[in-house]
């Protein structure tokens, strides 16, 4: 029975636990210098316990999240030295995003790779983050141990090969999800699955239950150049992450939700990658996943990406 009741009080969203916290984080600031906030471990990589003992974004009331997001505003733009918005964007009605690629087609060029970088504010430099990796495998063949995933060619495509990018698939019954303890990653209504970066605890669970390698953890301060910031942020997807949280693709939420395309759909010069509604039977997604063989990754897995490849 004791065992029993120590489990009751880890429950992640009692409030009764957060208050206790705010309590305790009360009379501690007291003792502390100023100025150590921004430099110590754990919470105090946040910068102020009014961030760190932010409710999970879910459980915000419309008031809260438009307080959060000014004061996320003032933070990044004097971090960074320029104007940064930070939306918080709903999903759209009757939308459920789904994502198709041509494995014909891609050349390999990388190309996506570094437009989800600098669209997507990826850390540079000395802990460079990327969402995409594009495997290259010998013509018919498709195990993954055998993929090389740093080729350096002087040109691409090359005779003999094939490439595939892999990125977060948006699962349906994503494992992540349901690996996360603290509830800071969910499935949003339009089938993005997206992570609130002030409630990640950075376990790494969801790291270790995603079969696709789709997620990274931030184990330094993100080195990101101020004059190359993308000052157009969401609060669910590109906006600044810190130390010590495990971040991934979103289907750029702070486009796709304005009826944009990913960036790595605008910037691909073969045409390869397609993005849709899955709902809309006359988007090119669905004539695609009609009309050509399509498939996806470890389907034997149930994880149900959203995500598929054909060969066209």
């Amino acid at each position: 029975m004791a065992n029993e009741k120590k489990i009751q009080t880890v429950e992640p969203r009692q409030a009764s636990r957060r208050k206790f916290l705010k309590g305790v984080a009360t009379v501690a600031a007291a003792a502390v210098p100023a100025g150590v906030l921004a430099q110590g471990a754990g919470f105090m990589t946040y910068g102020s316990w009014e961030e760190y003992f932010q409710k999970q974004f879910q459980e915000m009331s419309p008031d809260e999240v438009q307080r959060t997001l000014q004061r996320l505003e003032k933070k990044y733009s004097q971090q960074f030295g320029k104007k940064v918005s930070v939306k918080a964007t709903p999903a759209m009605k009757d939308v459920l995003f789904g994502y198709a690629l041509n494995l014909n087609v891609c050349v390999g060029c990388r190309r996506c790779v570094y437009a989800c970088e600098r669209e997507n504010n990826q850390s540079r430099k000395n802990e460079q983050i990327h969402y995409i990796r594009v495997l290259r495998f010998e013509d018919g063949e498709m195990e993954f141990e055998k993929a090389d995933r740093y080729y350096n060619p002087e040109k691409v495509p090359e005779p003999g090969y094939y490439y595939m990018p892999v990125q977060c698939q948006h699962c349906r019954n994503a494992p992540c999800v349901k690996a996360c303890p603290v509830k800071a990653t969910w499935t949003e209504p339009d089938g993005i699955v997206v992570v609130d970066y002030n409630w990640c605890i950075g376990c790494r669970y969801c790291m270790a239950a995603c079969p696709y390698e789709g997620r990274n953890f931030n184990w330094a301060d993100p080195t990101l150049p101020s004059e190359e910031m993308n000052p157009t942020t969401h609060y669910l997807g590109n906006r600044p992450r810190m130390r010590g949280v495990v971040e991934k693709c979103t289907f750029c939420v702070q486009r796709t939700r304005e009826g944009r395309y990913p960036a790595c759909v605008e910037v691909c010069p073969a045409g390869a990658r397609k993005f849709g509604n899955l709902l809309d039977p006359e988007s090119e997604i669905r004539v695609i996943l009609e009309t050509k063989r399509v498939f996806r990754l470890k389907e034997d897995l149930l994880t149900e990406p959203k995500f598929f490849y054909y060969f066209g």
